[in-house]
């Protein structure tokens, strides 16, 4: 069932996830829950999503950086690229934004590569490694399990925060 999507003053947002003990129908649930509500977000459109984003404190997160979604359960971080800044710098052109602060991107550096270990929807185990766009969304949604936002990282980076408005950047204060 589509679910609403929380927005930033939702405390859900900053608590750190459960482990996903059980498959069961409550688990299934929830993963079909995040796939169908990942889905028909348009504008803007979505490429990720965690269950704390509908207010779910599960290590559960669907992602669709393509046409396809994939389902992360549990994920455990094996490892990261240390990209040099040059190669980061050319990598990351992307404004990175979030659906739970609508309209809100920063210019935000992360890791080009990470490997991690994780459950996928059917409950087997999994070890991949993910690069460039789609590593970049893995970081994001694990942020999200970590009670993390996009904008702490902004913050500790030193970088802006803009708003899109009319089609326009404008600078805001985080």
């Amino acid at each position: 069932m589509i679910q609403k999507i929380v927005t930033v003053k939702d405390p859900v947002l900053r608590n750190i996830s459960k482990e996903v003990k059980v498959f069961d129908k409550k688990t299934f649930s929830l993963i079909k829950d995040l796939k169908e509500t990942l889905y028909i977000q348009k504008d803007p459109i979505g490429v990720g999503l965690a269950a704390p984003q509908i207010g779910r404190n599960f290590r559960i997160f669907a992602m669709k950086p393509k046409d396809d979604i994939t389902t992360i359960v549990n994920p455990i971080v094996v490892s990261v690229s240390k990209t040099p800044k040059d190669l980061m710098d050319e990598h990351i052109k992307l404004m990175e934004g979030c659906l739970s602060l609508p309209n809100l991107y920063g210019p935000l550096k992360r890791p080009d590569n990470i490997k991690i270990n994780y459950l996928d929807e059917n409950g087997e185990k999994q070890t991949k490694l993910f690069e460039t766009f789609e590593a970049q969304i893995i970081q994001h949604e694990i942020d999200h399990l970590e009670g993390v936002l996009f904008t702490d990282r902004l913050i500790e980076q030193k970088k802006p925060l803009y708003e899109l408005v009319n089609d326009e950047w404008v600078q805001v204060e985080i």
